[in-house]
C-alpha cells in the first residue's frame, strides 16, 4: 500500500502543478478553435513551395491536435491538394507542441526548454516539409485533388456562437481528445518517481548519445499528446537524463505513432515514411545535443527542484478543477443528432 500511495501522491503532485498552466492553455486553445476555421487552413497548403511548408509548420505549432487528433486533419489537407512536404510540415509541428503544452512546459520546464522546444517544433516541421518535397515528385492533380466536393450536411449550416465555442472546444472537445493520454503520462510520472531511483540513467546510461538514441526509439511507436508527455519527461530528467535527451522524447514521442505512420502510408506511400522517420531521427539528434550545449542539466534541474515541491491552495483548487474536468469529459455520452426530421 505505500508504493500505490506514493505513486498516487507523486502523480498528484504533477497534476495540481500542471492545472493552473493548462486550464489557462485550454482557454486559449478554445479560442483558436472558435476563431480559426480548418478551412483557413487548407486554403494556404494546397502549392507545391517552401513558403507553402513554412505556413504549415507556423500553422501546426499554436493548434493544440494531439498525434491522433492530426491524423484526420492531414487527411483533408491530401484531399484538398496540400503537397506531401506541407501535409508532413503540419503534421510534424502540430503533436509537438500547442497552446496548452507550451503553457505547462513553461511551468514545469522553465522558459528556456519552453521556448527551445517550440523552435524546435517549427523548425522540424519545416525541414522534415523540405526533405520530403525534394524527394518526392510533384503530385498529378487527379491524386490529391477530390473532384467531389465536400459533403456538407445540414448540420455544417448551423450558425456558430464563437463565444460558445470557446468553452466547448477548449473545455470540451481538446480535453476529451487528450484526456486519457495526459492521465496515462501523470500515472507514469508518479510511477517513475515513486519507484525508480533517482539517479537511474546517471547510474545505467551515462552516454549522452545513447540516452538520446534510447528515448527515441521509445518515442516513435508510442502513443503520447504532447501535454501528457511533459510529466514523464519530467520524471526522466528527475532520473538524471539530460535535458537534451527528454527534448529527442518530447519531439518523437508525440510526432510518431503507430496510427500516425499507418495514416502516411496509405495516402504518401512507405517512401515518405522512411523519408519522414530519418530525417525525424536525425533533426531531434542534432536538436537534442544542440540543447545540452545552451542549457546545462544542472538549470532544469534547479528549476524543477524549485517549483515542482510544494503546491499550495492555488495549485490544488486547479489540480481539483483539472481532474473533474478530464473525468466528466472521458464519460461516454450518447450521440445526437442535430438534423431533425420534417
Amino acid at each position: 500500500m505505500t508504493g500505490i500511495t506514493n505513486i498516487l501522491s507523486a502523480a498528484w503532485n504533477i497534476m495540481a502543478l500542471m492545472a493552473p498552466y493548462l486550464l489557462l492553455g485550454f482557454f486559449v486553445a478554445g479560442l483558436l478553435g472558435a476563431f480559426v476555421p480548418a478551412a483557413l487552413i487548407e486554403k494556404h497548403l494546397g502549392k507545391r513551395g517552401l513558403w507553402q511548408i513554412v505556413k504549415a509548420s507556423l500553422f501546426g505549432v499554436p493548434i493544440p491536435l494531439c498525434s491522433c487528433s492530426v491524423i484526420p486533419v492531414i487527411t483533408s489537407l491530401r484531399r484538398h491538394g496540400a503537397t506531401p512536404g506541407a501535409t508532413l510540415s503540419f503534421l510534424t509541428s502540430t503533436p509537438q507542441t500547442g497552446v496548452d503544452s507550451i503553457a505547462a512546459t513553461w511551468g514545469l520546464l522553465g522558459p528556456v526548454f519552453t521556448v527551445f522546444r517550440v523552435v524546435v517544433a517549427f523548425v522540424t516541421g519545416v525541414l522534415c516539409g523540405v526533405v520530403v518535397e525534394a524527394c518526392t515528385l510533384p503530385d498529378n492533380e487527379t491524386n490529391t485533388r477530390s473532384a467531389e466536393q465536400p459533403h456538407t450536411s445540414c448540420c455544417a449550416k448551423t450558425k456558430k456562437q464563437p463565444k460558445k465555442e470557446v468553452f466547448t472546444y477548449g473545455f470540451g472537445v481538446l480535453p476529451r481528445d487528450i484526456g486519457r493520454a495526459l492521465l496515462l503520462g501523470i500515472l507514469i510520472s508518479g510511477l517513475l518517481g515513486a519507484l525508480v531511483p533517482a539517479d537511474f540513467f546517471v547510474r545505467y546510461i551515462n552516454s549522452e548519445w545513447l540516452s538520446m538514441i534510447a528515448v527515441m526509439a521509445l518515442g516513435i511507436p508510442l502513443y503520447v499528446c504532447s501535454t501528457g508527455s511533459i510529466p514523464i519527461a519530467l520524471a526522466m530528467i528527475s532520473m538524471g537524463l539530460s535535458p537534451g535527451a527528454a527534448l529527442v522524447f518530447l519531439i518523437t514521442g508525440p510526432a510518431t505513432n503507430a496510427a500516425t505512420l499507418t495514416t502516411v502510408i496509405q495516402t504518401m506511400g512507405r517512401r515518405v515514411v522512411l523519408i519522414y522517420l530519418l530525417t525525424l531521427a536525425a533533426v531531434s539528434l542534432a536538436a537534442g545535443w544542440l540543447l545540452n550545449r545552451v542549457l546545462p542539466s544542472a538549470v532544469v534541474q534547479y528549476h524543477i527542484e524549485h517549483h515542482t515541491e510544494v503546491t499550495g491552495s492555488f495549485e490544488t483548487t486547479c489540480g481539483i478543477l483539472l481532474a473533474g474536468l478530464l473525468l466528466y469529459a472521458m464519460l461516454p455520452r450518447k450521440k445526437k443528432s442535430c438534423c431533425k426530421s420534417a
